[in-house]
C-alpha cells in the first residue's frame, strides 16, 4: 500500500519524539509547574511498575523505568526548572545525573536535594480522581516519607493536575503531525470499507477486524485496542454491550460501523465511521440512512461549538445535549481526551452510560492546545427499514487550539459504499 511508505523508520521516529520531549521539557514544564504552584515535582517508580506519566518524560529509547527511577524537577524563584535524575542509568541531554551510588543511598540523595533546594510545595503523584496522577506506589510513598524529616512531610501535595496538564498539552509541532496520524486512520478505514476487503455474503466482521489489526501491524503502528466491526440491518439493532445472537457475515443492505485506533510517534488516534453495503441495483444508501448520518454530523457541529477553553467537561455536555434535543436530535455524547494515551488525560465530556455528567473528571476544565476524540451517537428512525431506529456512532479526532475547535483531518459526511 503506497501510504505505508509515509510511515517513518524507527530511528527517525525516535529522533522526532526526542526532539519533541526536549521542547516540552523546556517550553511546557516550567509553565505548568508555575500554573499549579508546585516548586518541586517528584516522579518515582520501579521497573515494570511504571508511573503512568514517567514514560512521557523519558527518551524514546527507554523501554521502561530502570530499577528504581527517580526524576526531580525543581523550580527556582526565577522560574527556571532544574531537571535531575537520581537513577543508576542516566538520561543524557534530558535529565542531569545527581546521584553517586558510591557516596550515598538513593533516598538519602533525594532527601539531601530536597533540603538543599528547600521547596515550598512538593508535588507527588497521588490522586483519588485521575489514574494519570496516582502513579507512586504505596511502598515508594512510604520510603519517601521515611527519607524526609518533619520539615518537609507537610509540604507534600498532590501533583494530579500537573500530571494531567503535562500529558494533555500538545506542542504546535505535535498538533501538525497529529493531522497525519488521523489521515492514516481514515485511509485504513476507507480501504477496509471497500470491496478490496469485503465480499458480501462471504466476509465476516472478524475478517475485517483482523484485516485492520494486520494492516496496522504491517504499517508499523500499534493498535491500542482491538478494532470492532458491527452490523445494523432491518431487524438487527446495535447493542453497546454486544449481542451474542448478532449476525457476523456481512450482507448487502447492511450498515457497517467500525471503531479503531493506534499509537504512532507516541500519540494515539481513535476513530469510528460507517459504510453501507449496496444491494443489487442500488447506487447509494437509502435516504433514511443518509439523513441519519446528517443528524450525526449536526450533533458534531453543536458539540464542537460548545468545546470552549475554561469550560468543564460537564458544562460542555449539558449545553450540547440541551441544544441537540431542542432540534429534535436524540443524542448521546461521550467525548474523551487523546494524546499519549487513547483514553487520555483531561476532562471527560460524558460517558455513554453517564449522560447526566461525570463527577470529578467531568469537572476538570478544557485547556488550549489539547486534543479530543469527539465521540457520540444519535438514534434516528429509518423509513426504509420500517421505522426502525439506527444508531450513527461517530468518532473523529479534533484539536482545541487558539481558543477554537477544529478537525485534525476532516470528518465523515457521506457513507462509504461497498459494492
Amino acid at each position: 500500500m503506497t501510504w505505508m511508505r509515509d510511515i517513518l523508520p524507527l530511528r527517525a521516529r525516535a529522533n522526532i519524539r526526542d526532539a519533541w520531549l526536549k521542547m516540552r521539557l523546556e517550553r511546557l514544564l516550567p509553565e505548568l509547574l508555575k500554573r499549579e504552584h508546585i516548586d518541586m515535582w517528584l516522579v518515582v517508580c520501579r521497573e515494570y511498575n511504571e508511573d503512568p506519566v514517567v514514560m512521557s518524560l523519558l527518551p524514546a529509547t527507554s523501554m521502561s523505568a530502570r530499577r528504581r527511577t527517580m526524576l526531580v524537577f525543581a523550580r527556582d524563584a526565577t522560574g527556571n526548572v532544574e531537571r535531575l535524575t537520581l537513577s543508576r542509568y542516566g538520561y543524557a541531554g534530558f535529565h542531569e545525573p545527581a546521584w553517586d551510588p558510591d557516596v550515598e543511598t538513593q533516598h538519602a540523595c533525594l532527601a539531601r536535594i530536597i533540603r538543599e533546594r528547600d521547596p515550598g510545595r512538593i508535588g507527588i503523584n497521588t490522586s483519588q480522581l485521575f489514574a494519570f496522577g496516582d502513579g507512586i506506589s504505596h511502598n515508594e510513598y512510604e520510603l519517601l516519607c521515611d527519607a524526609l524529616d518533619e520539615t518537609f512531610l507537610p509540604r507534600l501535595v498532590s501533583a494530579e493536575r500537573l500530571c494531567v496538564g503535562w500529558l494533555e498539552r500538545r506542542l504546535p509541532e505535535e498538533i501538525t503531525a497529529y493531522a497525519q496520524l488521523v489521515e492514516l486512520g481514515h485511509q485504513i478505514i476507507a480501504r477496509a470499507f471497500s470491496t478490496v476487503v469485503i465480499h458480501p455474503g462471504i466476509t465476516t466482521t472478524d475478517d475485517v477486524v483482523w484485516w485492520m489489526r494486520q494492516t496496522m501491524q504491517d504499517a508499523g503502528v500499534q493498535a491500542w485496542f482491538q478494532p470492532t466491526i458491527d452490523i445494523q440491518a432491518p431487524g438487527l439493532s446495535f447493542a453497546f454491550l454486544g449481542n451474542g445472537d448478532a449476525r457476523t457475515v456481512i450482507q448487502p443492505g447492511d450498515l457497517l460501523h467500525c471503531d479503531m485506533g493506534f499509537h504512532y510517534l507516541g500519540l494515539a488516534t481513535d476513530q469510528q465511521q460507517h459504510a453501507y453495503v449496496l444491494r443489487p441495483g442500488e447506487s447509494d444508501a437509502p435516504p433514511g440512512l443518509r439523513e441519519a448520518l446528517a443528524a450525526g454530523n449536526r450533533l458534531q457541529d453543536i458539540h464542537m461549538a460548545e468545546m470552549q477553553v475554561g469550560r468543564s467537561g460537564n458544562e460542555v455536555l449539558f449545553a450540547a445535549l440541551e441544544k441537540a434535543r431542542a432540534e429534535g436530535i436524540r443524542p448521546q455524547i461521550y467525548t474523551h481526551p487523546l494524546g499519549v494515551h487513547g483514553h487520555a488525560a483531561g476532562p471527560l465530556v460524558g460517558l455513554w452510560d453517564q449522560q447526566a455528567g461525570v463527577p470529578g473528571i467531568g469537572d476538570y476544565p478544557l485547556f488550549d492546545d489539547t486534543v479530543y476524540s469527539i465521540e457520540l451517537n444519535i438514534a434516528h428512525k429509518v423509513p426504509e427499514w420500517g421505522g426502525q431506529d439506527v444508531r450513527i456512532m461517530l468518532e473523529e479526532d479534533a484539536v482545541l487550539t487558539d481558543g477554537e475547535m477544529r478537525w485534525l483531518h476532516g470528518r465523515q459526511e457521506a457513507l462509504y459504499l461497498v459494492g
